[in-house]
Formats: C-alpha cells, sequence, structure tokens
C-alpha cells in the first residue's frame, strides 16, 4: 500500500513539472500581441486607432515616424501607422500598450527576453 502511494506521488509531481516546463517553453516563444496603430489618432480617453494591418510593415520592427498606407476615409489620407503590442484594445482603439516589442516580450513573464540564443 505504501509502495503504491509512493509511486503515484512521484508520477504526480513528474508529470506536473513537465506541464509546467512545457508552459513556460510556449510562452517565451510566442510572439505579444500587437495591433497596427495611428500614430497620429492618439485620444486621453481611448488611445489609438486601430487600422488595417496591410497599412503596417509585414516585420516585426519598429518604423516609427515613416509615413505609408493610405486612411480609411478612402480620400488617399496618410497614416503614420505602426505595430502596437500588448494594448488593451476597446472600441477600434488601443491603449496602455508600447510600440517595442522587445519591451513587450520581456514583460510577458517567465523570464523570457527578447533576444534569442544559439550561436
Amino acid at each position: 500500500m505504501t509502495e503504491q502511494r509512493r509511486r503515484l506521488r512521484s508520477s504526480t509531481v513528474v508529470l506536473g513539472g513537465m506541464g509546467l516546463l512545457a508552459t513556460a517553453l510556449t510562452s517565451c516563444g510566442s510572439d505579444p500581441d500587437r495591433r497596427c496603430v495611428d500614430r497620429d489618432s492618439y485620444e486621453y480617453t481611448g488611445g489609438y486607432k486601430i487600422v488595417a494591418d496591410k497599412n503596417c510593415s509585414s516585420g516585426s520592427g519598429s518604423t516609427a515616424g515613416k509615413k505609408r498606407g493610405t486612411g480609411g476615409t478612402g480620400k488617399g489620407s496618410k497614416v503614420d501607422a505602426d505595430w502596437y503590442y500588448d494594448a488593451d484594445v476597446s472600441a477600434g482603439r488601443a491603449d496602455d500598450g508600447t510600440f517595442s516589442r522587445s519591451e513587450a516580450v520581456d514583460r510577458d513573464g517567465f523570464g523570457c527576453s527578447g533576444g534569442s540564443g544559439g550561436g
């Protein structure tokens, strides 16, 4: 009876540890949530206006200050669009995030960093 309890307890610890390790590894490898926003549209009560992803470059690096894309008005207006990471999204606006991808990855938890290992 004691042998069976000990075996059950140790297998539970091993399985629980493997689950924790898997969670940590998958969270480190995932990209932070991002939204394409118009940097010139900030409002104190709602944040930045979310625009179509096509207005932002496909890369994950910051391209602050570059004008590109067209606005949603259909008049050909330029949008200063950039990726905005880990934001609170509500009513088509994003707030409380960051334009820095590495900062968003660093604050995700589990001690993950923006750099990649290897060499």
